[in-house]
């Protein structure tokens, strides 16, 4: 097993990390002083300027295959330059990405939602959440009913990221009750590509965190058969191939913010100093230190042996569970800790601290609890799907 970078690779890594450390970072205080007026962080313009800024470089649509643009990068240099994005809590993403289903679209769909939404022009949303069915998917109630050539939609939609923003929806409603009445919900279960202008509304959620979700409305929204993404009745596996197409990016974002934190809390440590003694000849901050670290190399060998296994083609759910579950309580855990060292000072807003203290709490809830999490672990081990030994057998 070779552990190192290619040439190419650290040359790419080298890059993204540059331009966070000169384009990103800058910006941090501006992000935090809006915030705190109850703006947004980054407006729009300077995320579009970053963003352009990025492009001019050749970095565009890193997952994104080539034929559409992008850059057709492989899952580990994707992880690894979201590694570098989450050392600044600045809420910036490269742009030219889609929403991996929309690849499952006809030639007509892509050129209305796929293609433009690569090129940034138009923005999309994925509403499977409902009020009654978070980590239970198969419990949605947002129907469809057909209607000569048409769809009528109606239900709620609920904690949609994007959803104010979108001015189109990937929503999922189930279009023939009966066998969702039996359980067969990769039968029952439609995707409908839906325009905003087609009559769905969206409130802000306020969150603890400055993540933004959205509540959508639907009430007898009419679509036309031509909405429909895949097949009818074939939605469920499309939402199940949206939500585990890169569990692994959420704990490499985490990562990149946690060895950041180190990095402060080691650097204060070292400047702070009480009863004659910087704290870091403190043995109880010393082990705070050490055992971040040791987390901090066990969440990068997870991150990036998920992104390896999808890579070589492997089936990676396992790996992915287990780097979001241990990603989403370790990263925590270390946040904690690091607010810990800087004492009163970590819980004001003038450090960033207590920011992502708020942000990576959501990290153990999103795109699979740590309960869902721990229960797919457990049933792919109990069934003989994964064993214990990892993919090496």
């Amino acid at each position: 097993m070779d552990l190192n970078l290619t040439d190419d690779e650290r040359d790419i890594r080298q890059w993204v990390r540059t331009f966070v450390e000169k384009e990103v970072m800058p910006l941090e205080q501006d992000v935090l002083t809006r915030e705190r007026r109850g703006e947004r962080g980054l407006p729009a313009d300077e995320h579009k300027r970053l963003q352009d800024l990025a492009r001019e470089s050749g970095f565009f649509g890193v997952l994104t295959p080539e034929e559409y643009g992008g850059m057709g990068l492989s899952a580990l240099m994707a992880a690894l330059i979201e590694i570098e994005l989450g050392r600044s809590f600045v809420p910036f993403r490269l742009a030219g990405d889609a929403d991996n289903i929309l690849y499952n679209a006809n030639d007509a769909q892509k050129e209305e939602y796929l293609r433009p939404t690569i090129e940034g022009t138009r923005k999309s949303c994925f509403a499977i959440t409902e009020p009654g069915a978070g980590s239970d998917a198969r419990a949605i109630r947002t129907s469809a009913r057909q209607d000569g050539d048409d769809w009528v939609i109606n239900g709620e939609k609920t904690f949609i990221t994007g959803g104010n923003e979108a001015d189109f929806v990937m929503v999922f409603a189930v279009t023939d009750p009966e066998k969702h009445k039996e359980g067969r919900t990769g039968e029952s279960v439609t995707c409908f590509l839906v325009d905003r202008d087609m009559g769905w509304t969206s409130h802000q959620i306020d969150t603890m965190g400055e993540w933004g979700p959205a509540a959508l409305t639907f009430e007898d929204v009419r679509v036309p058969s031509s909405a429909v993404l895949g097949e009818v009745g074939k939605g469920f596996a499309l939402a199940m191939q949206w939500i585990g197409k890169g569990r692994y990016l959420l704990p490499a974002r985490a990562l990149g913010g946690c060895e950041r934190m180190v990095e402060m809390g080691m650097e204060w440590a070292r400047n702070r100093v009480t009863f004659g003694e910087p704290i870091a000849e403190r043995q109880a901050i010393q082990w705070m230190i050490a055992d971040s670290a040791v987390d901090i190399e066990a969440l990068r060998w997870l991150v990036l042996s998920a992104a390896w296994q999808v890579d070589q083609g492997q089936d990676s759910r396992q790996a992915q569970s287990m780097a979001k579950l241990y990603g989403g309580v370790h990263a925590n855990e270390i946040v904690d800790r690091m607010l810990q060292v800087h004492g009163g000072m970590g819980y004001t807003r003038e450090l960033p601290l207590e920011r992502w203290y708020r942000e990576l709490r959501l990290l153990r809830i999103y795109e699979g609890t740590d309960e869902i999490q721990r229960r797919t672990i457990a049933r792919n081990l109990l069934k003989g799907h994964a064993s214990v030994r990892g993919h090496l057998g």
